[in-house]
């Protein structure tokens, strides 16, 4: 019979979807205080995939994805999905908010977002916290899941996402 063991740590990272520049910089801010020093940022990405946030946060909306230098536990996930839920939260003006944070990890085999949102294919962690595995890796490359969200499955996020992976290889094989 095989023993557990402690899980091996992974890469946090985060997505911003916002709209006005000057927040995403003051929200960078917040992102180091509360997870460390980042050591990947995007470029800002068109966020045009959807209209879910346009009614709460207007049209022309972009994202931009960080990750962070520091490795965390795979466990971690659902309070650090807490904690950018409280900075949405502490961004919003009149029940809209300015921001979303999407956190997620990245680690050799596979990209796991957190949500607070149940489906047939996520599973709960805690605390009303659930976790996806949206892409998977293999030959040579990130790959989205059937129920990906459409952004996810575009080669310009898959191509960030590798970086990331890259980095965090770096890091695991140091």
């Amino acid at each position: 019979m095989a023993k557990a063991a402690a899980p091996k740590k992974v890469k946090l990272f985060t997505g911003i979807i916002y709209k006005e520049p000057a927040l995403s910089k003051i929200i960078k801010k917040n992102l180091r205080a509360k997870f460390g020093d980042i050591d990947f940022e995007s470029r800002a990405l068109d966020f045009s995939y959807t209209k879910y946030y346009e009614k709460e946060m207007g049209a022309g909306l972009k994202r931009i994805f960080f990750s962070f230098k520091k490795l965390i536990p795979p466990d971690k996930i659902a309070k650090i999905k807490q904690i950018t839920n409280g900075l949405e939260s502490k961004f919003s003006k009149a029940g809209r908010r300015g921001i979303n944070l999407d956190p997620g990890y990245i680690n050799d085999a596979k990209l796991v977002l957190a949500t607070t949102k149940d489906y047939s294919h996520r599973l709960y962690l805690k605390n009303g916290i659930y976790a996806e595995v949206t892409l998977s890796f293999s030959n040579g490359s990130f790959k989205p899941y059937p129920w990906a969200y459409p952004d996810y499955q575009t080669k310009d996020y898959i191509s960030i996402f590798n970086q990331i992976r890259g980095i965090f290889m770096e890091q695991r094989d140091a």
